[in-house]
């Protein structure tokens, strides 16, 4: 019989008088994984923190294995054996895997007061760790050089170290490959099995439904629904989400593309990234990139905008050949780039919103001699772009870029794009990492782009929205385009198929 080890009772939390938590009564089964969704601000990670010891609950109280658990720091939460695996990795990326494991207990040797780390033990310790979360690389390995995935396993690895009951996992596959996220699941299994409970937050549902033994649904910092996964399907977890059905995750077009070719790429190639890559995009256009990780969709996009080279072939633009191009002459030939990794490349995080919306388009506020900024002008057009797409937030001239949710940041960084007024948007997994109404709201807004007879190229890795969005797809393997498919053939299997080819071949 399955008993409780964490119960939390009416648990709630203000931030500035405004409930993030309010009243949540929560219990999970020892040995269960508990999926837990909601809508970006709906109190997930606040609740967490919560539990990890980051932040302190205002009212209520939490039971763990039946005793009172009052952490004050996150100390306290991994000396009670809850682990906190964050959505951006807690690890020090200049220090060895082994040091990372260690960082809060050395093994050490005595040597009158002197005390010396014991790297022998320290090795043969996380040699074990490692082959229990099966990575085989060695203890000395810097943590820079491993991929998103083979940290996630370190982590783990921390966890297993720290003997955690509790493991929480923070949106743990948005970074990674369809590979690296079949092992996640596998050891999480593994885990499970072993004894281990664990809390899962992802915004995607399917995988929700695959993991959990139980799942927990959150709105505006309430629990609106706990049961067993046998009570969920996706429209149902999606109603509870946003307090209302929605019919359709896509949003009709109302337009189509136009036999106006705006850029072709013609045989372009890069020894070992892409090869002989051949595409049109038209005007009003939304043409889908798809292809498994690794396939060349990103190194085509920065080749496309300029960030990166290439050797042969030829990219034409609104009929002018570019050759050596840059992200500024893209900007300037009205091309823009939402890159796949919004917190690095797409926004500066500690500045304002206003800030990053105006930063692609600052020359249009600077008409003086001296090249001035008019900052009125400026912050009065960026919050017109902001109302435009309703981004969520305060006074966008005071209020930090990093302080906006998932969703409204991508909408900021759309903003940026759109106040340089683009003809051509590529698009890198553009809703990665945002929940399933922010979605719909990214998807209108590449609607409207397209009713407006300006071009998209969306890449993502999500089939699904590509077939419910796109005019075209266009599906890559080993840096070559293999196949093309019309809306009127779109075939989630054949296209599949397609990304596991090895050779050329018509689609």
């Amino acid at each position: 019989m399955s008993q409780k080890i964490l119960d939390l009772q009416a648990i709630s939390k203000a931030f500035f008088g405004v409930y993030a938590v309010r009243e949540v009564s929560l219990s999970i089964e020892a040995g269960h994984i508990l999926g837990l969704i909601g809508q970006n601000g709906a109190g997930k990670s606040t609740l967490m923190n919560i539990i990890g010891g980051v932040v302190p609950l205002d009212a209520g109280y939490i039971l763990l294995g039946g005793q009172p658990y009052t952490p004050i720091g996150p100390a306290d939460a991994n000396k009670a054996g809850i682990a906190f695996i964050h959505q951006e990795l807690n690890l020090f990326t200049n220090l060895s895997i082994a040091e990372n494991i260690f960082i809060d207990s050395f093994p050490s040797n005595r040597f009158g007061p002197l005390s010396i780390i014991n790297r022998a033990v320290m090795h043969k310790k996380t040699r074990e760790l490692l082959a229990a979360v099966d990575l085989e690389v060695s203890p000395d390995t810097i943590v820079e050089h491993l991929s998103p995935g083979e940290r996630q396993l370190v982590e783990i690895a921390r966890a297993l170290h720290l003997d955690a009951r509790i493991i929480i996992f923070d949106e743990p596959t948005t970074s990674l490959a369809a590979r690296e996220t079949k092992k996640l699941f596998e050891i999480m299994n593994r885990l499970r099995e072993a004894g281990k409970t664990m809390i899962y937050i992802s915004h995607i549902l399917a995988d929700v439904l695959q993991l959990a033994d139980d799942i927990a649904v959150m709105r505006d910092g309430v629990l609106v629904e706990a049961s067993s996964k046998d009570a969920f399907d996706v429209n149902r977890m999606i109603s509870l989400m946003v307090g209302r059905n929605i019919e359709q995750l896509y949003p009709p077009r109302t337009s189509t593309a136009q036999k106006q070719s705006v850029m072709e790429i013609k045989n372009l190639s890069q020894s070992g990234i892409i090869r002989d890559v051949n595409l049109t995009l038209q005007k009003g256009e939304v043409l889908g990139l798809f292809g498994l990780m690794g396939s060349g969709r990103t190194e085509l996009a920065r080749i496309i905008f300029g960030i990166d080279d290439f050797e042969q072939g030829e990219i034409i633009v609104e009929g002018n050949s570019v050759r050596n191009r840059s992200p500024r002459e893209s900007i300037h030939s009205r091309v823009a780039f939402v890159t796949e990794n919004r917190r690095e490349e797409g926004l500066m995080m500690s500045l304002t919103i206003a800030d990053n919306i105006a930063v692609a388009s600052l020359p249009e506020f600077a008409h003086t001699p001296l090249h001035l900024i008019d900052q009125n002008r400026m912050i009065a057009t960026a919050n017109n772009m902001a109302n435009a797409l309703q981004i969520k937030s305060n006074s966008i001239d005071s209020q930090a870029a990093k302080s906006l949710s998932g969703g409204n940041q991508q909408k900021v960084v759309i903003a940026k794009w759109l106040m340089s007024r683009p003809t051509i948007f590529i698009m890198d997994e553009p809703t990665r990492g945002i929940d399933v109404s922010a979605k719909y709201e990214i998807y209108s807004i590449i609607n409207d782009l397209a009713a407006q007879g300006r071009s998209v190229l969306f890449i993502s890795s999500e089939l699904e929205e590509l077939i419910g969005m796109c005019d075209r797809i266009l599906v890559m393997s080993r840096g070559e385009v293999m196949a093309e498919f019309g809306r009127e053939n779109f075939n989630q299997e054949q296209i599949l198929r397609s990304a596991f080819r090895e050779g050329n071949s018509e689609g």
